[in-house]
């Protein structure tokens, strides 16, 4: 549900990388904020668990464009994996505009993402929304492991809807942008739609 700030002519929007715990979530975030424009980014703002951090910070791309003379800010958020976080998770998905589910590609990782996916869809029809009709893609991240599962099993446990998936490595960058700019691009489209 983006928001739409009249004064400053943008549109905001917001999305969410979900998925277990420790799949590498706020690696993702850390890499993309290190390597945007400081010109063209808000703070990194991290709300420290115990055992996890939530990030999110914003930022404003220009190669994107904008709709009807706004400009258009994305505000990226991770949720904490771990089971006894779900309250902050419902939380952090309300006013979702796009999804990012990051699966830890590990053999002995299959079930903590099958749970996470399932909790996922739990928590978005919780708050009305359908993932069926979001904006969304997955990352099979962790890819460098030696004890992955194969590209074409990881996709059949996970991906029934047959949507656009990436590799990534995300410590060394691999998938990262091509992640976010697959699910910018759907936020977009979406967008262009309604306005």
């Amino acid at each position: 549900m983006s928001f739409i700030n009249y004064s400053s002519r943008e549109i905001n929007c917001k999305i969410v990388y979900y998925g277990p715990g420790l799949c590498g979530k706020t690696t993702n975030l850390q890499y993309i904020y290190k390597r945007t424009n400081p010109e063209h980014k808000g703070k990194l703002i991290s709300l420290a668990t115990e055992t996890e951090r939530t990030l999110f910070f914003d930022f404003l791309p220009l190669a994107l464009g904008d709709i009807k003379g706004f400009k258009i800010r994305f505000h990226l958020y991770t949720v904490p994996g771990q089971v006894f976080y779900a309250a902050s998770r419902k939380l952090i998905l309300k006013g979702v505009d796009g999804l990012v589910f990051v699966a830890d590609s590990q053999i002995e990782r299959m079930e903590a993402n099958m749970e996470s996916l399932d909790d996922l869809k739990i928590n978005l029809a919780e708050q009305g929304y359908d993932l069926e009709k979001l904006s969304f893609t997955i990352q099979y991240n962790k890819r460098d492991l030696p004890n992955v599962v194969p590209l074409e099993d990881i996709n059949k446990l996970l991906n029934h809807r047959n949507i656009q998936w990436f590799e990534g490595v995300a410590v060394t960058g691999t998938g990262v942008f091509e992640t976010l700019k697959n699910v910018a691009k759907q936020v977009l489209f979406e967008l262009k739609k309604h306005y």
